[in-house]
């Protein structure tokens, strides 16, 4: 492993790079913006639509829950959140081989395949009679679901530019607030046949509709989704030029057909305190999401709501979360390094929403404030998601990002996991010592953040102080690091690479 310092050169070169970094120069930047402007039109709603559903189906238990699924298969205990764990544990064990199939084969027929799958395993939930069927199905609903967050991460990642990254990330991510809109007024009208019909079973139906729309969505992606090199939608020319777009990233090429596993970038992940930082926010940041997959909906039926009125007072929120997601996108698009600093204000609020949630008591005279609370936790997913984009924009060398986004759902499926087992059966149904927890998750999230901030300053203002020194002038600096990336370079070994914030 070479130091920030050092320059070496390269003993394979997987890609052509001179070849493709001389095009990169006969390309006007009308070119550029036309393929980005179909490359928008094609992948980001269908990626928008699909990242919805996968929040929508991982969370829809929660809603089932207050429609009688837990009386309907004799749940007991703890092993309601066991399904939400079971879901984590399989999510946890089969990320990193999904993660290297994704890097080594075509990665939008790999999508459309899992998406496909699962789907099949939501409309199969709608059957289930026991703890051990609906347990299974949520572990075979974990392993189908592990590949969509890394894989649209790095779809991403090979088709937008740095400053790109947050903005097209937060659209699909953006996706469970527009998505939950129409599903929730659907599973509304689902619901409301149980006040009319008593012997309806809503939550099943439920679950077929959720699972026929994401089968539909496994198609579409089998038509329109993956990389420049692998998408039909392209013609040969608009292929070099998305190629040519990236350089600028320092970070490589898309192609996804490489076997080659490098173990010192590996190694160097060890090393590498931005490392252990990602894995650790991922898990801070996903104890109250796993909490609130589990138990939204019933926690807002203990305010007093009834459960068709929470599928209702689910909508503001969602309106709100995508305006919040859409501006704090804009935001990061067109200001340089705001990224950790949006995270960082993002956590305030729902910091303050636990808490209200936790410590008032579960009073007529309360039910709009702690429902205030709830809403005020809307934010909270915001730090997952950036700290998502940081990777394609921050981490250089193919197998180091491939060891970086493992570890980082590492972090994100043993955090939801503690969060859905921190909300104890015993504790119900205010369960103050959960709420706390996640409260207490959010405030350290928030000290690590600023931390990680401050390291990628000084690792930049030392690079730049080195080039002074050195005398090369900024176009050598970008051209040395374009070809750098190229040769899958890491972000360490390429003096010339500058982490964005």
């Amino acid at each position: 492993m070479g130091s920030s310092d050092e320059i070496e050169v390269s003993k394979d070169e997987s890609i052509p790079s001179a070849q493709v970094q001389q095009h990169a120069f006969e390309y006007t930047d009308e070119e550029y913006k036309r393929l980005k402007r179909k490359a928008d039109r094609y992948l980001l709603p269908l990626m928008w639509f699909c990242h919805g559903l996968q929040s929508l189906d991982k969370t829809s238990i929660s809603t089932q829950a207050t429609f009688g699924l837990r009386e309907d298969t004799g749940l007991v205990g703890q092993e309601f959140s066991w399904l939400t764990t079971a879901f984590y544990i399989t999510y946890l064990f089969f990320e990193l081989p999904t993660i290297i199939l994704l890097q080594r084969y075509s990665m939008g027929r790999i999508l459309s395949l899992y998406i496909f799958c699962w789907g099949c395993v939501v409309l199969s939930v709608g059957f289930a009679q026991s703890f051990v069927q609906l347990v299974t199905l949520r572990a075979l609903q974990g392993i189908f679901e592990c590949c969509i967050s890394p894989g649209f991460i790095l779809v991403v990642g090979s088709w937008y530019t740095t400053r790109e990254h947050p903005s097209r990330s937060l659209v699909f991510q953006s996706g469970f607030a527009g998505v939950g809109i129409v599903t929730d007024s659907v599973l509304y009208g689902i619901g409301e046949v149980s006040y009319r019909v008593p012997d309806f079973e809503a939550w099943r139906y439920m679950s077929f509709f959720l699972g026929g729309i994401t089968i539909l969505a496994g198609i579409l992606c089998l038509l329109f989704l993956g990389t420049p090199s692998e998408v039909r939608w392209l013609s040969a020319d608009e292929r070099k030029i998305a190629t040519a777009r990236i350089l600028d990233n320092n970070t490589g090429h898309d192609r996804t057909g490489i076997k080659e596993w490098k173990w010192e970038q590996a190694r160097e992940c060890l090393v590498d305190p931005t490392f252990w930082f990602v894995g650790i926010n991922g898990f801070l940041g996903s104890v109250p999401n796993g909490a609130l997959t589990t138990f939204s909906a019933v926690l807002n039926t203990s305010f007093g709501f009834t459960n068709l009125q929470v599928l209702l007072l689910n909508i503001p929120r969602y309106i709100f979360s995508a305006l919040y997601f859409l501006m704090v996108g804009v935001m990061a698009t067109r200001w340089k390094n705001l990224r950790l600093w949006i995270m960082m204000f993002s956590i305030v609020p729902a910091f303050i929403g636990f808490l209200l949630m936790a410590l008032l008591p579960n009073e007529p005279q309360y039910k709009w404030t702690k429902w205030g609370g709830y809403f005020m936790t809307s934010p909270y997913l915001i730090p997952t998601f950036f700290a998502w984009s940081l990777i394609p924009s921050n981490v250089a060398g193919r197998t180091k990002r491939t060891v970086v986004s493992t570890f980082t759902f590492v972090g994100y499926c043993v955090g939801n996991m503690a969060g859905s087992q921190i909300f104890q059966a015993k504790d119900a149904p205010r369960y103050v010592p959960g709420t706390i927890g996640c409260a207490i998750c959010l405030g350290l999230e928030m000290l690590l953040l600023l931390l990680w901030r401050t390291i990628l300053v000084m690792r930049n203002r030392r690079r730049d102080r080195r080039m002074g020194e050195l005398g090369i002038s900024e176009e050598d600096s970008v051209n040395t690091g374009k070809e750098m990336g190229e040769q899958d370079y890491t972000d360490l070994q390429n003096p010339f690479f500058r982490y964005a914030m």
